[in-house]
């Protein structure tokens, strides 16, 4: 007995009799491991035999009894040098390991604890009954039993089931009978209890005190169990049980109400093992009340029994009792002023990489008292805006920086180039084989070499090298080498001198020359030989210059794309001999196509500019240390999107040198350049590598585990040596060492996640390379990159020593965080571009227009609109904003298309005055063309211009003009007139793109960028990726676990985008890295505007963004004017013809039979939906007012549904009272009394959905002073149901167009439907449509069949849609027209008296490109036969097919070949 453990039993106290007994004659301590933080100590004892049963169990208590008493806790395992497997023994330990987890699970303990075991023929047997003996228990439960006996001391043991039919029987029979007993016992109570009840008729006084007692003290014990019940893990639960408790985290709640007025709360818990869906009653709502607990992420205990839901067919827990518990977060132990700086985290800006949003990385550091965290995202920045803004929230400092893919500019193809001929040069071509990629940690053990002169071998080398040590699997499959080849070789040195002494005077050459010349100057320095000096060419760098186009230049491909045998790839010699040929063919080609003789010339007059597309990519983290930085590192990632773009976006090394100031340099992860010539070359190399760098980094153990895996690193100690020799490299090169945790999620529960968003992109990722061939093959683990405490990370470098480990922890972290300065990366102003006399040109066009139609002097309500709205555009600079939508729309309207406004723009009178809109947000009113004469109705009793009865003006008789929709201008700018104005214009589609080239012709192309957008994972793609990493990965998940695997792996960034007509405009003043990198959208090098890097959200209140969307309104009335002539501003807003098509079908001259629809609204925008066509039907509006009110119940969220439409049907309000759009109540509320800043508020409250969310006493406040001004009741309760309300000005400028189309519908209907399929129609079936009235009606009654099933595509809803207007416009009279192979256009429908004739486009599977190369063939000559019209008109035979079939072609002959028979007929 050693003397340690003496002493360690003396502290025990382990009794006398015990510590004398043989066990403990030669028993040691092996090693104690102490975890200072985490306070666990792990005691490894050696003894000379197994235990006696009783000795362990008294060793194990007072060994834990005694720790905890100093709060710590004790781990042990033994090591025994004789085991004993007699069956006493062994079934002894066996009910032992049930008392130790993971063990003592209640499922498996119960079901496997009282079972036999013996030993026979090497193995543990388990006598089990036939039910248990399933692959659930051999894969999560004896591996954990195997460990448990190895810690007793029995060594590796392998453990079988055997199905004992005995036993299955007997327990069946037992539960048979015992379930029989039961019963019987239950019928027996159950009569007994009636018996004891009857006595008790009528009940005594005494009786009722007992029988309540009874109750209370059953649910008592019932509560007691409960908290005291064994937790089951979710994941093993497989079957209906019962009594189950989990303990978990709530991650979904749904709660409904029934018919009956019960309530059901359905909820899914996580245990993290699995997940559970489980369901609770409660009878009614206050019952429902007390289960508020059950919400998401509460933690819970529940219980209940497991049964099978029959609606949704998975198990489901009926909970009985559920109760919340504490769920004890991990902490961060340290003191404050002790606490780690985590220097690389990753955010789920890393496309497909990592999870945690940029704020829960900076809580969680916040939470736990670290003073800054870094962000380090993969190649982007698009974590920085939020970054910035929760940082200064949470009052901890971001560290703002990128993990950046360096690249070396010029890679070279030849080494120490010297003045020499190539075609008489001698060459010494060769290959080594390894046992790994490392040449510090892996050895050579074979290198070939062919001497060369002139394409022809003088002289050869091959030698093998045994390694003193077996060769794995991988080694012997990837080179062919087994350990055969390897006995009775040469020792390593007397190798390495032959070949130097084989390789003098010539040029080396090898495939991939870095890694073959790398490792063999690692074995010289090791050896004391000297390094390679003579030149060397790499003939993989001189391929991908010679022949760019090639997409592969590795050994293989190119030896078959230039027919060099290769037998064995990857045996040194076959590989050499191939390489030799190979550098052949490529002098003779570098000296024909280039004129290259010299070796100096290949790397000046062969490496190309771009060869850095090429380049290996090395990581290296890059973070912003002042304001400078911040520009310079938007700087480097623009360039790299934009210009350096080759498959990532890469910085090379001269570029990130030019912009190196305000920036620090870290070394990064295993993929950086450094931490590689640690691992490749040595510490030498890496000293001269580190030097360009401000820090090293480190990582735990457990981030480098991929590499033992991928044999580039042999053990754990071989990385705590690789992490030792990093520490080195600081120290000689004078670089502080940091450790870093390459943070990708937060929670090590969160692992799957990562597993599943990483596995999802397939084995073409690089993460994703298998290790090995074969169905066996895998994907390296990934590591254990949660986000770690400062505590687990100097329980990760424990093995530095304390000392050390506290460094680079700790205290260089701190150190580094403390040089970074605060820098602003949003900035907290709006800057707007220049534009010459912007002010002057507003107020000089908006008066200059106002005194036109109003006269001058201006009436005075005109007069101080225009005076409130400059000064607020003028005084906060905003007219610039005006300037520059004004000039968009003029430009678009002098190409001939009108430009309808969308959002609050149209309360802006400026905005009318100068052309921005056509919506005149003044009271209603009238006004003389003449003479400018002008009356205002300012008192609320009409609600839109166009309602006002026509008159002549009484001062010259002229008819007056009708304007107004009485809109406050705060709805645009706010009550201050100070917020930032959103003008969004909707362009013709057609015009959309000139629209675009405006904006960069007017404020230049440096200054003009498509808006951005970040696409990420969608929880339904998530879904799908869980589902394919199920059947990759041989997993089977219930369906919870998939929903939650799903939420935890959605929200990752997957690609980038852009709006489809926002345009971010920059200040002429300033450049755009002041604000934001740009990029292309998706990563698309090709396309025509670059677009912001951030999304645009981040930066919309710095910058001005310039909405210029496209659509078809403005492009079907530019349609319609070119039909008909008709200037669409000359059409009137109150029409009857147009108003009549609102409350019925007379006007079309059909009945709503005719047209299966009441109204004439078919076809019309805003107001032909199935939705709002029912709003028409109920409240058949007359005037412009209520169309603008239905607009806004149509648009809005819980206006119309369950408010408005229930107010209107009982009578209380009619469709021009109640509240429909949001300027309503502020305008209504003015009227009532209001004052006009509290009119504003309450609009909007309501119209964000905050009226139920903001303070009782807010509330109240506003309820008192509206009942106060009369306000009726139904009014105010209506404003507490709105979620979002539409501005009225958006309502008028949809409506205006809406009319205009709604006018050609009733005055010149062949052009609105001619205009209608031209534009508006997604779907056409000409079969249908050509086929006469009676088909339309069939088709369209199968389609509305399939639709009451749910059983429609989307394709025949869209051509239901069409089919209606088609039905509509042949009951009116009109005829639709066959497509005709000679009179159809390509793309247009065009009109023939009555008749519409559709374009080929029309035709389902007929493109535009083959329609238009028809339309040109036809002009050519007539088409003689179908053959000819696939060979000219380039149609398929399928469509040829369509037409023959629909009549088009008429007798059209097949071919148009002759028979030579054709004269005897």
């Amino acid at each position: 007995m050693s003397d340690l453990f003496v002493k360690l039993m003396e502290q025990i106290e382990m009794p006398l009799d015990m510590r004398r007994s043989s066990a403990f004659s030669s028993a040691d301590i092996i090693e104690v491991k102490v975890h200072s933080v985490s306070r666990l100590w792990e005691f490894h004892f050696a003894f000379a035999e197994l235990l006696p049963i009783a000795t362990y169990r008294e060793l194990h208590d007072r060994l834990t009894r005694t720790f905890e008493a100093a709060d710590i806790r004790v781990t042990f395992d033994i090591q025994a040098a004789q085991v004993d497997y007699s069956d006493d023994l062994l079934q002894a330990y066996y009910q032992e390991a049930f008392e130790h987890a993971p063990c003592n699970g209640a499922s498996f303990k119960s079901s496997f604890a009282k079972l036999k075991v013996t030993y026979e023929d090497d193995k543990l047997i388990i006598a089990a009954p036939r039910f248990v003996n399933n692959d659930h228990f051999r894969k999560n439960h004896l591996p954990n039993l195997v460990k448990q006996f190895e810690a007793f001391g029995f060594g590796t043991l392998t453990i079988d089931m055997v199905s004992d039919q005995e036993m299955t029987e007997h327990l069946t029979k037992d539960f048979i009978s015992s379930r029989q007993a039961l019963v019987e016992k239950a019928v027996q109570d159950n009569l007994e209890a009636q018996k004891s009840l009857d006595a008790m008729m009528p009940p005594t006084e005494e009786a009722a005190p007992a029988l309540k007692f009874d109750y209370k003290e059953r649910v008592a014990k019932r509560q007691a169990g409960f908290e005291k019940a064994t937790i089951t893990p979710m994941i093993e639960i497989e079957t209906e049980e019962n009594q189950i408790v989990f303990e978990g985290m709530v991650f979904d709640v749904e709660r409904k109400a029934t018919r009956t007025g019960r309530h059901i709360i359905n909820f899914k818990m996580t245990d993290y093992t699995s997940s559970f869906a489980l369901q609770k009653w409660a009878k009614d709502g206050d019952e429902l009340r007390k289960f508020d607990m059950i919400a998401k992420g509460a933690w819970l205990r529940v219980q209940g029994n497991i049964e099978t839901n029959p609606f949704t067919k998975s198990l489901t827990m009926n909970v009985q009792q559920v109760k919340e518990i504490v769920h004890h977060e991990r902490k961060d132990l340290m003191p404050e002023g002790q606490k780690r700086v985590e220097f690389h985290a990753h955010t789920n800006m890393s496309t497909m990489d990592a999870l945690p949003t940029v704020e829960s990385l900076i809580d969680t550091a916040a939470k736990w008292g670290h003073k800054a965290v870094a962000i380090t995202d993969h190649a982007n920045v698009q974590s920085f805006p939020h970054g910035y803004h929760r940082a200064r929230k949470a009052g901890i400092k971001a560290i703002f920086g990128l993990e950046a893919n360096i690249v070396e500019d010029k890679v070279p193809i030849s080494y120490d180039p010297v003045d020499m001929d190539l075609h008489e040069a001698t060459y010494v071509v060769f290959d080594v084989e390894t046992t790994g990629l490392s040449a510090m940690n892996n050895d050579l053990i074979q290198i070939a070499a062919s001497k060369m002169f002139k394409g022809n071998i003088v002289e050869q080398f091959d030698e093998f090298i045994d390694p003193g040590h077996a060769l794995s699997a991988f080694t012997t499959e990837l080179t062919g080498i087994t350990d055969k080849h390897l006995q009775g070789a040469k020792p390593l040195v007397t190798v390495l001198k032959a070949f130097q002494d084989f390789c003098k005077d010539s040029i080396l050459v090898a495939h991939n020359a870095s890694f073959d010349v790398g490792f063999m100057n690692a074995n010289y320095e090791r050896h004391g030989l000297p390094k390679i000096t003579q030149p060397v060419i790499d003939t993989l760098e001189f391929a991908r210059n010679l022949y760019p186009e090639y997409k592969r230049h590795g050994l293989g491909p190119l030896t078959k794309r230039f027919q060099v045998s290769l037998d064995h790839h990857h045996m040194a010699n076959y590989d050499a001999e191939a390489t030799g040929r190979l550098l052949f063919i490529f002098l003779k080609d570098a000296r024909e196509k280039h004129g290259i003789t010299n070796l100096l010339q290949l790397n000046t007059d062969l490496v190309a500019e771009d060869s850095y597309k090429k380049a290996r990519i090395k990581h290296a983290t890059i973070y912003v240390q002042n304001q400078v930085g911040l520009k310079n590192m938007f700087k480097l990632v623009s360039l790299s999107n934009v210009k350096y773009f080759e498959g990532v976006p890469r910085i090379p090394r001269t570029v990130l040198d030019a912009h190196r100031e305000g920036l620090l340099l870290g070394t990064a992860c295993s993929d950086g350049e450094v931490f590689d010539a640690v691992l490749t070359k040595g510490i030498d190399a890496a000293v001269d590598l580190a030097k360009y760098y401000d820090f090293i980094e480190i990582m735990p153990p457990a981030i480098y585990q991929p590499l033992i895996v991928r044999e580039l690193i042999k053990d754990q100690a071989g990385v705590e040596q690789v992490i030792r020799d990093l520490i080195e490299v600081g120290k000689r090169a004078n670089k502080p060492v940091l450790a870093t945790g390459n943070v990708h999620y937060l929670e090590p529960e969160e692992e799957i996640y990562r597993e599943i968003i990483v596995r999802s992109l397939g084995q073409g990722a690089m993460i994703n390379r298998t290790i090995g061939r074969g169905e066996g093959a895998k994907p390296a683990p990934l590591p254990k990159a949660h986000f770690r405490t400062t505590n687990e990370m100097l329980d990760e470098f424990a093995f530095l020593g304390q000392e050390l480990a506290y460094q680079v922890v700790v205290k260089n972290t701190q150190d580094m965080a403390d040089r970074i300065e605060e820098v602003e990366v949003v900035k907290g102003d709006l800057y707007t571009p220049y534009i010459d006399k912007a002010e002057e040109t507003v107020a000089e066009l908006t008066y200059q227009k106002a005194f036109k139609i109003y006269g001058n002097p201006l009436p005075d309500i005109i007069d101080l609109r225009i005076e409130k709205e400059l000064t607020s555009i003028l005084g906060n600079g905003f007219a610039v904003i005006y300037l520059a939508s004004q000039m968009l729309v003029n430009r678009s309207n002098e190409r001939g298309y009108l430009v309808g406004s969308r959002g609050s723009v149209g309360s802006s009178f400026v905005a009318t005055m100068i052309g921005i809109t056509e919506v005149n947000p003044m009271p209603p009113h009238y006004v003389c063309p003449s003479c400018q004469h002008s009356e205002f109705i300012t008192d609320g009793s009409v609600g839109s211009g166009y309602d006002l009865p026509n008159k002549p003006c009484p001062k010259c008789g002229t008819p007056y003009q009708k304007d107004g929709q009485d809109i406050p201008f705060e709805t645009f700018l706010g009550f201050d007139g100070d917020k930032v104005p959103d003008i969004d214009l909707n362009f013709s589609g057609d015009d959309q793109p000139s629209a675009h080239l405006d904006v960069r012709d007017i404020f230049g192309d440096e200054y003009a960028f498509r808006a951005g957008t970040v696409g990420t994972v969608a929880e339904k793609t998530a879904y799908g990726f869980v589902k394919g990493y199920e059947r990759d990965y041989g997993k089977f998940y219930r369906d919870a676990e998939v929903d939650r695997l799903a939420a935890g792996a959605a929200g990752v960034k997957r690609t980038t985008g852009q709006h489809p007509g926002g345009i971010v405009v920059i200040p002429n003043y300033m450049d755009v890295y002041d604000f934001t990198p740009v990029q292309f959208p998706a990563d698309d090098v090709t396309a025509s505007w670059q677009t912001t890097h951030f999304n645009f959200h981040d930066i919309d209140e710095n910058v001005l963004k310039l909405d210029i969307l496209g659509h078809d309104d403005p492009t079907m009335i530019r349609k319609l004017q070119d039909l008909s002539g008709i200037d669409p501003i000359s059409i009137p807003a109150d029409d009857p013809g147009v108003m009549a098509l609102f409350s019925g079908t007379e006007v079309l001259g059909v009945t709503p039979e005719q047209i299966g629809t009441p109204t004439g609204m078919l076809g019309i925008p805003e107001f032909g939906t199935n939705f709002v066509r029912g709003m028409v039907n109920e409240t058949h509006p007359t005037t412009f007012a209520e169309l603008l009110q239905l607009s806004g119940l149509s648009h809005g969220t819980d206006v119309w549904l369950g408010n408005a439409q229930d107010l209107i049907k009982e009578g209380i309000a009619t469709l021009k009272t109640v509240i429909g759009c949001r300027d309503d109540i502020m305008v209504y509320l003015m009227h009532a009394g209001l004052q006009p800043k509290m009119a504003f508020t309450i609009m909007e409250r309501v119209r964000k959905g905050l009226w139920l969310k903001i303070s009782e006493e807010e509330r109240n406040g506003y309820i008192e002073a509206m009942r106060e001004n009369n306000v009726p009741d139904w009014y105010i309760e209506s404003c507490g149901k709105i979620k979002y309300m539409f501005p009225k000005a958006h309502a008028a400028a949809y409506v205006l167009m809406a009319l205009r189309v709604a006018y050609f519908k009733v005055h010149y209907p062949i052009m609105y439907y001619c205009a209608y399929f031209s534009i508006r129609a997604k779907a056409f079936e000409l079969k249908t449509m050509s086929g006469g009235l009676e088909a339309v009606k069939a088709r369209m009654e199968d389609i509305s069949i399939k639709r009451k099933n749910n059983e429609a595509s989307n394709v025949e809803n869209d051509l239901f849609t069409t089919l209606e207007i088609v039905n509509e416009m042949l009951e009116r009279g009109f005829k639709f027209g066959k497509l005709d192979l000679y009179k159809s256009k390509a793309t247009e429908f065009q009109i023939e008296g009555d008749t519409l004739i559709p374009p080929f486009i029309a035709l389902e599977g007929l493109g535009e490109n083959v329609a238009k190369q028809i339309v040109k063939a036809r002009q050519e000559g007539e088409f003689l036969s179908k053959m000819e019209l696939r060979k000219r008109g380039g149609a398929s035979a399928t469509l040829v097919e369509k037409m023959d079939d629909m009549g088009i072609l008429g007798n059209m002959p097949d071919d148009n070949q002759l028979s030579l028979f054709d004269d005897f007929f």
